[in-house]
């Protein structure tokens, strides 16, 4: 963890002791024992301000209680047809673990294609991995290991990014804004695999508009990242499209239960069977109610000005250079 001001870390946690109900319950699903780590979070968010670190520490803990949060956990997205659909339309998953117990989360950028449900759903489906993430991953891990893991590796691969991914740079924005503010400093490293050829000038643009911390948090590897993602974890935990040797993806594996987008993969299978079992262990008289879990969208993203520069620079090549082929429209979360 490195040194940190301490004096800035006791006065946020004299500012939080503080907390009374319902914020304090809500409070603790977030930190989940581990008080300091997630006083740190926020404090790096606000480049260790303790002023703007409690403002945003106490505005992420209203909108958990404003939008229900706590209980998204035993909302289902049902029937499972339209789940397996949101699945195969927004590519994320788990691979596994590294090799210092931190979990492996994936994202398939190029492929996913945000067009089988409401964009409801979708935020919905992420919050729900967030949650699930850090109310049962990370303290399991951390319960394994003996020590607190509060943080996780990102892949993301960006096999079959084309200029059609404007249309997806507004939800992108909104989840990406939703993380920011409400579960920053979640990500130890982003590793950037399959990048296409255009990609290395649409980072230029995007890279000077991140924050420092952020920009040394991405990884961009050769090809599908193999060799260098061995070096952290073992092979059984490498992403199904980092397995094939060289470069090149496939959205597909071989086995559905290696593929992890597809709700067939076991951490898919354990996560919608936790909240299915959560359901009915929270209301075991009533059937599963049907319809999205509706969360307020915020109305202005941190990362905007970041989605905007995206989408000049994709009109740019479009209108410019007539690119047909695939081209980056990144968008890397402060978190």
């Amino acid at each position: 963890m490195g040194i940190v001001p301490d004096e800035a870390i006791n006065q946020f946690k004299a500012l939080m002791d503080q907390v009374e109900e319902p914020l304090k319950r809500t409070y603790q699903n977030i930190h989940q024992g581990y008080q300091t780590e997630t006083l740190i979070r926020f404090l790096k968010a606000r480049e260790w301000n303790v002023a703007k670190a409690h403002k945003m520490l106490v505005d992420c803990l209203h909108w958990r209680i404003q939008n229900d949060i706590d209980d998204i956990l035993v909302k289902p997205i049902v029937p499972t047809d339209l789940y397996r659909s949101v699945r195969d339309s927004q590519l994320i998953g788990m691979s596994g673990y590294s090799r210092e117990g931190l979990p492996v989360f994936v994202i398939g950028v190029g492929l996913s294609t945000f067009d089988k449900a409401s964009v409801h759903y979708y935020v919905q489906s992420h919050i729900q991995m967030n949650e699930y993430r850090d109310r049962v991953i990370l303290p399991s891990a951390s319960k394994k290991h003996g020590r607190p893991i509060t943080t996780c590796f990102k892949v993301l691969d960006m096999t079959g990014l084309k200029l059609s991914a404007l249309s997806q740079i507004k939800l992108l924005t909104i989840i990406s804004s939703i993380d920011d503010l409400n579960y920053p400093e979640k990500t130890k490293t982003y590793y950037i695999v399959n990048a296409p050829y255009i990609f290395s000038a649409c980072w230029k643009v995007v890279k000077p508009l991140l924050q420092e911390r952020t920009r040394k948090k991405v990884q961009v590897l050769p090809g599908n990242g193999r060799d260098e993602l061995l070096k952290i974890m073992d092979l059984a935990s490498l992403p199904h499209f980092c397995k094939r040797e060289g470069s090149g993806s496939s959205r597909h594996a071989d086995n559905a239960t290696e593929n992890c987008y597809s709700l067939d993969h076991p951490f898919h299978q354990q996560l919608y069977n936790y909240i299915k079992q959560q359901s009915q262990i929270n209301e075991p008289d009533k059937p599963i109610k049907q319809g999205s879990f509706h969360v307020d969208l915020p109305e202005a993203a941190e990362g905007t000005e970041i989605a905007k520069t995206i989408e000049s620079e994709l009109h740019k090549f479009e209108n410019g250079n007539g690119i047909s082929r695939s081209v980056s429209g990144l968008k890397i979360d402060d978190d």
